[in-house]
C-alpha cells in the first residue's frame, strides 16, 4: 500500500504542473486526425462497420504520425502512431479479403439479389444462411410432395421453374420463382410437431430450389436471432401473398377451391356444404369482437 501511495504521489503531487500554455494552436494535420478519430468511433457493427472503423482510425493514426514527425519531432509519439496505423491497415485488409472472398453459385446470387438484398441482409449473414442449405433439382412432372404421404421435414424456396399445386387431382395454384414451396406447412407446425402434406406439389418444368432441413434451420434460428426474424418476415409475406392469391382461385360454376394448406381455409366443393365447427367458432368470435 505504501508503494502504491508513493507512486501515486510521484505522478500527481510531485509532477510539474503546466505553468504556461501554448498560445498558438496545433497544425491542421493534428485537428484532421482528431476529426477522423471522432468519426471513426461512430462506426457500426458487422463486416462493413469494421471496415468503416479501421479505415478511419488508420487514417487518424497516420495523420497523428505525420504530425509527430513534422510538428512535434517526437520519435516515440511517431512510432506509436505509426504502429497503430499499420495494425489498423492490416485489419482492414484482412476484413476486406473476407468480404471479397464470399462467392456463391448462380442460384444463390439470384436469390440474394432478388429476395435478401432488398431487405438489407449483408453478404456474411447470407453466407451463413446459404451454408445451411442445399440446391436441389426437380425434373419435370416429378413430385416435391405427395398428398397424405410426404412428411414436413424441410423448408424450400423455388429459384427457377414452376410448381403446380393440386389436391385430390384438382388444380389449386402455381408456385413461381422466389416463393416458398411449403411456407403454410412450416408456419402451421411447432418445432416439436410433425405433419404431412395435404396437397401434391408437382414440377411443371425443370425446377431448381434451395432447401433447408427443418431441424438444422431451427438450430440456425437459435444461434442467430436476426436470421430467425428475417425468415419470419419472409415466410409471413409469402403466406400473405398466397392469401391474396385466393382471389385468383380456380372457378367453375359454383365451385370454389381454396388452398387447404393455409390456416382456416378448406376446400369447399359447394356453397351448401356444412361449415366446420372451427370455421363457425372463428366467425362467431369475429362477430363478438365487432360488437
Amino acid at each position: 500500500m505504501e508503494r502504491n501511495s508513493s507512486l501515486w504521489t510521484n505522478l500527481i503531487d510531485e509532477h510539474p504542473v503546466c505553468i504556461t500554455w501554448k498560445q498558438e494552436a496545433e497544425g491542421a494535420i493534428y485537428h484532421l486526425a482528431s476529426i477522423l478519430f471522432v468519426v471513426g468511433f461512430m462506426g457500426g457493427s458487422g463486416f462493413f462497420g469494421l471496415l468503416y472503423v479501421f479505415s478511419l482510425l488508420g487514417l487518424g493514426f497516420l495523420c497523428s504520425a505525420v504530425w509527430a514527425w513534422v510538428d512535434v519531432c517526437a520519435a516515440d509519439i511517431y512510432s506509436w502512431n505509426f504502429i497503430l496505423f499499420v495494425i489498423c491497415f492490416m485489419q482492414f485488409v484482412h476484413i476486406a479479403y473476407q468480404v471479397r472472398s464470399i462467392t456463391f453459385s448462380r442460384e444463390f446470387q439470384l436469390l440474394y439479389s432478388s429476395l435478401f438484398q432488398p431487405l438489407g441482409t449483408s453478404l456474411p449473414v447470407f453466407r451463413t444462411i446459404a451454408l445451411s442449405s442445399e440446391v436441389v433439382t426437380l425434373e419435370k412432372e416429378h413430385c416435391y410432395a405427395m398428398q397424405g404421404k410426404t412428411s414436413i421435414d424441410k423448408l424450400s424456396l423455388l429459384v427457377s421453374g414452376r410448381i403446380r399445386v393440386t389436391v385430390d387431382g384438382e388444380f389449386l395454384h402455381y408456385i413461381f420463382p422466389f416463393q416458398f414451396l411449403d411456407s403454410p406447412e412450416w408456419d402451421s407446425l411447432r418445432p416439436t410437431e410433425e405433419g404431412i402434406f395435404q396437397v401434391t406439389l408437382t414440377a411443371e418444368t425443370d425446377c431448381r430450389y434451395v432447401s433447408w432441413r427443418r431441424k438444422k434451420l431451427y438450430l440456425l434460428f437459435a444461434q442467430h436471432r436476426y436470421i430467425s426474424r428475417l425468415f419470419s418476415v419472409l415466410i409471413g409475406s409469402d403466406i400473405a401473398d398466397k392469401l391474396y392469391a385466393l382471389n385468383d382461385r380456380v372457378y367453375t360454376g359454383k365451385t370454389y377451391h381454396y388452398d387447404i394448406r393455409l390456416p382456416n381455409f378448406y376446400q369447399m366443393s359447394s356453397p351448401k356444404i356444412r361449415k366446420s365447427p372451427l370455421t363457425e367458432h372463428f366467425r362467431n368470435s369475429r362477430r363478438g369482437c365487432d360488437k
